[in-house]
């Protein structure tokens, strides 16, 4: 199998601070500006898994920085350029600690919820009479707070302005701008044969206080995906729906006794199941742009970013 890249250990000049999270390695410069790698690494239930996926973070870097371009005149993002397969720069900014998550279909954890009898989720209702999978009349926001380490959680706007983790202001803007990404998204999928189910976006403020997007966006990491041919008669026969995300991951963790509780050990991820998870990234890469993937080179990955954002920064 292909090298993966589970941690990054970049030496550039005028770098302030690094930061290794879940997914991807952030290195702040001294000029205002922000490298974000994407590793191979990959995360369920807010657990790193001990195994990485080749070419995963090169699908999340490529397709995340087409889809920031996509959408730029949707919402203002914080994305520069993208030196390297791995690698978007851009503008650094503070994180806002909530994560805005939409949802248009009753699926994944809104389902689990519902089905425990809940109607309300992060503030948002949820009709009743529906089923797994089901559209909801209009796309609901469910934020979640921004964990550094552990789990995110759920909460309501009231909560979120209660605790002061933004200003009402920034709350308008950060709703408006993510139901009018969702829409733009979900008319980008619905071209490409497939459906945008829910996603999550994120956002950050500049020195001057303006409201950007940051980090990734429309990647099977933050969002799910429906295959739409099929989808009303599967719903109509309640069969499962096909689709592009990461819960096919979260499904096989769950069958083999993982949810990321105490105690509860992740199971052997084999050759075959991770080619498998490699497989599924690059049908959404290559489905959600129209474009063919093209494996960059895994012989040394660390060197070749090394090599392009020294290049890049001069």
């Amino acid at each position: 199998m292909s090298n993966t890249l589970m941690r990054s250990h970049l030496d550039l000049p005028g770098i302030a601070e690094v930061y290794h999270g879940k997914v991807r390695d952030v290195y702040h410069l001294t000029d205002g500006r922000t490298i974000l790698v994407a590793t191979d690494r990959i995360s369920a239930f807010d657990v790193v898994l001990p195994r990485g996926i080749p070419h995963k973070g090169q699908v999340l870097s490529q397709l995340s920085w087409k889809m920031l371009q996509a959408t730029a005149h949707i919402a203002p993002n914080w994305a520069l350029a993208s030196p390297d397969p791995n690698v978007v720069v851009g503008h650094r900014c503070d994180t806002v600690k909530v994560e805005m998550v939409v949802r248009g279909y009753l699926a994944g954890h809104a389902w689990r919820t519902y089905q425990q009898g809940e109607r309300m989720l992060c503030g948002a209702p949820m009709p009743e009479g529906l089923k797994e999978n089901d559209a909801f009349p209009a796309p609901l926001i469910t934020p979640s707070t921004k964990a550094d380490v552990g789990h995110d959680e759920d909460i309501s706007p009231k909560e979120i302005l209660e605790r002061g983790l933004c200003t009402p202001e920034e709350w308008e803007t950060m709703s408006r701008y993510a139901l009018a990404l969702f829409a733009e998204g979900s008319r980008i999928a619905n071209e490409r044969g497939l459906i945008l189910v829910d996603t999550k976006y994120e956002f950050g403020r500049t020195a001057d206080g303006r409201i950007l997007l940051i980090d990734e966006v429309h990647t099977p990491d933050s969002s799910r995906y429906f295959h739409l041919e099929g989808y009303a008669e599967r719903q109509a026969k309640g069969e499962r729906q096909k689709q592009l995300s990461k819960e096919f991951v979260r499904e096989w963790l769950i069958a083999n006794h993982f949810m990321g509780k105490e105690g509860q050990q992740v199971p052997d991820m084999d050759d075959a199941f991770v080619q498998s998870v490699t497989n599924r990234y690059v049908e959404l890469f290559e489905r959600i742009t129209g474009d063919q993937f093209v494996p960059a080179d895994t012989a040394d990955i660390n060197r070749r970013m090394q090599r392009a954002l020294s290049d890049w920064l001069k």
